[in-house]
């Protein structure tokens, strides 16, 4: 019998999908989130509510024949409308430490890359949903350029069209630019640091003092590579992000909304109801604020080459836990980490989220690099790595 303490696995079947025998990607296992459409098995969205229909997938039909073998299914904070990890059937547990959650949405694809059971999995992010657990249970995560042809989001549930990204989590960045290169042709070489424009987010407030510690010894690391770091603000993004992503999803997930009992756990149903509240003109507002923030990081994008930031405010809460407390006060889970995550999902700049220590458990750090430029940021990220 397959065990699953972590609570990651939401569907696994007898025997996978097996891969291309020669393919390039051959040999390699990977889960799918279970947002995505898998042909003969079975799409809930870590939800007992009534979902969208949803078609097959044509990325995992095409890494299916690059060679990879799809082992099961992972579960999700339910629906994605959330990072915490919480659905109906009782959330996934962190690897490190199982009285704290794994994160969210992604939670069950990060859990399934840390404890070895797959090598890659895909994720998808629309705040932060691949880099939060990525983070949080120290693997991984990349979320690629908004709209990459090599990274659709036809056949996956849809939470926030405006949001949402696929994308990968693996154990180090090696198997990310494997996959990537797979799916994009486009060749990626280790980068070098040197003389490289790097603007650290300048957000210390945001994040518990750890954490900006860690930032700190990043930004002192790639100083010592040659890189020339600058300090760039970059505001709150919230009042466009959320009136966007819960308008959208209440737009998906009307039919459920429209039943007498939804099945949706209490916390999704709440924002849900809120994104159906919004009025036309509150979500027209919120598109013209990311606008004026998508011309804002233009403008930041033309004094650096990458942005570097924390991925996470702190360590990953325990089970229950609704407030953290960063160095400039307490707030609710949700809003510390969506802030310091959301505007590159908002914007659709490709991310790289490299997981570092921190008292035993993990925490990350944030590459942020122009649109289109993907090659270049795993580039940069195989330079850190180094060589195996």
């Amino acid at each position: 019998m397959k065990t699953d303490p972590h609570g990651a696995w939401a569907y696994r079947p007898d025997a996978p999908l097996r891969g291309a025998a020669h393919g390039p990607l051959a040999g390699l296992t990977f889960s799918a989130k279970d947002l995505y459409g898998v042909p003969g098995w079975p799409l809930q969205g870590s939800s007992r509510a009534v979902l969208p229909e949803v078609a097959d997938s044509p990325l995992v039909a095409r890494l299916l024949g690059l060679g990879a073998t799809l082992v099961g299914k992972t579960h999700l904070h339910e629906v994605a409308l959330g990072i915490t990890g919480a659905n109906a059937f009782g959330g996934t547990r962190n690897p490190m430490d199982p009285t704290r959650v794994a994160g969210g949405s992604s939670g069950g694809a990060a859990v399934s890359v840390a404890t070895g059971e797959v090598d890659f999995a895909l994720g998808t992010d629309t705040g932060g949903s691949i880099r939060v657990p990525a983070a949080w249970c120290g693997v991984v995560g990349f979320k690629p350029t908004k709209g990459s042809a090599a990274w659709p989001t036809e056949g996956v549930l849809p939470l926030s069209d405006t949001c949402d990204h696929t994308g990968p989590l693996a154990r180090d960045v090696r198997a990310v630019v494997r996959v990537h290169t797979a799916l994009s042709g486009e060749a990626v070489a280790p980068r070098e640091w040197d003389g490289v424009r790097v603007g650290v987010w300048d957000i210390p407030g945001w994040v518990t003092p750890e954490v900006w510690a860690v930032v700190e010894a990043e930004a002192a690391r790639l100083t010592a590579l040659g890189a020339r770091v600058t300090r760039v603000p970059f505001p709150e993004v919230m009042d466009a992000y959320t009136p966007i992503v819960l308008s959208e999803a209440a737009v998906v997930h009307a039919r459920a909304l429209a039943s007498e009992a939804p099945g949706f756990i209490p916390a999704t149903e709440a924002n849900l109801r809120a994104g159906a509240a919004l009025s036309p003109a509150d979500v027209a507002a919120a598109r013209a604020r990311r606008e004026a923030y998508r011309a804002r990081l233009e403008a930041v994008f033309g004094e650096v080459d990458v942005l570097l930031g924390p991925a996470v405010p702190d360590v990953a809460p325990r089970f229950g836990q609704e407030e953290v407390t960063v160095a400039e006060g307490m707030l609710p889970v949700r809003r510390a980490v969506l802030r310091v995550t959301s505007p590159w999902s908002l914007l659709g700049a490709p991310t790289l989220c490299l997981p570092r220590p921190l008292g035993g458990l993990s925490v990350g750090v944030q590459f942020v690099a122009p649109w289109g430029q993907d090659a270049a940021l795993l580039g940069w990220g195989l330079g850190l790595e180094g060589p195996r």
